[in-house]
């Protein structure tokens, strides 16, 4: 807690125990700082966050309330100026390495993570927060300044010293990151998502590329030189450069193997090559995996010591997550929702495979449509058969969404439509034979569904654990 005149050259005592910039999650002795949102003004909601319980005010413009207001020129770059000053700078008391590109955020940001320890090193991204003595879910992937630094304080707290943590388009793009120095900045891939916000692929490149001018000049950045986006990566950085990649590089990936329950990976670093076996599947993981033990070797661990820790890797929930309930086929959860995402997930099925491979996948309504005939002709052509259903429609109809899926697919005959996802999941386990693949694909553990009504609780996993124990 602290003093609004502790934060700010003015004459109120009034004491503040946290910031807040959602009038309706307001409690006793916040402070609420009307910062400027996509689609809403915040000094609108002045009244509601006094009512429920705001001691104080931050604002761009004159508002009327009975509690001190302190005036600034703009709220949205004054929240991380005053979070910082609130939460005692955490972000100087960290190193901090964020992730960003189309895939891999989640599984780069977690491997670092386990490499190094969740005793030092925190994560923060989809999977919320995760430390030695926490885990908790977050809203967004990169949260707003009054939750990015008090989340920060929080990993200061337990004894990190190294936040590896997401990076996201959007939060690029709407500068929630701005005023964070990134001691390294990793790089995945970049293809095309999102066109909703960024409208086009240009603009999603441009988005991802300000990470770089966030990173600290005596930093590093780590890109993947086999992207098709490199070049332009490596013109805009400004600090040490190190690669990853199949091509010639810091940590080269001369060859991957992939077995049923493990990928044999062999690297050449300095000259001298070496074997990881990683139970991470999937030469995308390959790359995903060469992210990370840069990151360790920028930090000075040798090549031998992170060798010898890949075993404390974990399978990523919902990340080629194959899941036994006794059954005699595989079922698999992931979170592939990019035309991108389902070649490289086929690339892997396609090398285990014994017998079909049976598909559930839709497409989230709200985003870019573009994607949609793409990603299920390529559903198509590497499954044996396809359910297609629902995948967070929001307010677009599931049947007009499945349309667009087949658009470029017009000859296939190895689907069927079944939109509510429940019964489409359970249509797909019901007709799984002995060694076939059963992937559900698009929501990985994602504990909701968003329909026009709002969110509801929802869970792949939840509703194929139910096939299994109910009675048929």
């Amino acid at each position: 807690m602290k003093k609004l005149n502790e934060l700010y050259d003015c004459p109120y005592e009034t004491m503040i125990k946290d910031i807040k910039i959602n009038s309706k999650e307001c409690e006793e002795g916040d402070l609420f700082v009307c910062t400027m949102g996509v689609t809403a003004d915040r000094h609108e909601f002045v009244a509601d966050a006094v009512s429920h319980g705001a001691a104080a005010v931050v604002a761009s413009r004159k508002v009327e309330t009975s509690v001190p207001v302190i005036y600034v020129e703009d709220t949205n770059k004054e929240l991380t100026l005053l979070a910082k000053r609130f939460f005692d700078h955490p972000e100087e008391k960290l190193k901090i390495i964020g992730v960003t590109g189309t895939n891999g955020k989640t599984t780069v940001a977690s491997i670092i993570q386990d490499l190094m320890g969740r005793d030092i090193c925190g994560y923060m991204g989809t999977n919320g927060i995760i430390s030695h003595n926490f885990q908790e879910p977050i809203i967004n992937t990169c949260p707003d300044a009054d939750r990015l630094y008090k989340y920060m304080d929080r990993f200061v707290k337990s004894g990190n010293r190294y936040l590896s943590m997401e990076a996201s388009s959007e939060a690029l793009f709407r500068n929630r990151l701005w005023g964070v120095t990134f001691d390294v900045t990793i790089f995945t891939n970049i293809t095309e998502d999102h066109l909703n916000i960024h409208k086009t692929k240009e603009n999603y490149v441009a988005a991802k590329l300000k990470l770089l001018s966030l990173l600290s000049p005596k930093g590093v950045a780590i890109l993947n030189i086999d992207d098709e986006n490199y070049e332009k990566e490596v013109s805009v950085c400004k600090s040490e450069i190190m690669t990853y990649g199949k091509k010639e590089s810091t940590l080269q990936i001369v060859s991957c193997e992939q077995t049923p329950s493990c990928t044999k990976i062999e690297y050449r670093y300095q000259g001298k090559t070496y074997l990881v076996e990683s139970k991470l599947l999937g030469e995308f993981n390959a790359y995903n995996l060469a992210a990370a033990i840069l990151t360790l070797i920028h930090y000075g661990y040798s090549m031998e010591e992170i060798v010898s820790r890949v075993k404390n890797i974990r399978v990523l929930p919902g990340r080629l997550e194959f899941l036994d309930f006794g059954q005699n086929y595989s079922i698999l959860l992931d979170y592939a929702h990019t035309p991108d995402a389902f070649k490289k997930l086929y690339e892997v099925l396609d090398k285990i495979k014994k017998n079909r491979i049976i598909t559930v996948t839709g497409s989230a309504g709200g985003r870019e449509k573009e994607k949609r005939g793409l990603m299920g002709k390529i559903v198509l052509d590497h499954s044996d058969y396809v359910i297609f259903t629902m995948d967070d429609p929001r307010t677009e109809d599931v049947d007009t969404i499945i349309d667009e899926l087949l658009t470029l697919s017009k000859d296939k005959k190895n689907y069927e439509r079944c939109p509510d996802r429940k019964e489409a999941i359970a249509r797909a386990l019901s007709i799984a034979e002995k060694d076939d693949i059963v992937l559900i694909a698009g929501k990985g553990r994602d504990n909701y569904m968003a329909l026009a009504s709002g969110y509801v609780p929802y869970c792949d996993y939840d509703v194929i654990a139910d096939y299994f124990t109910r009675d048929k």
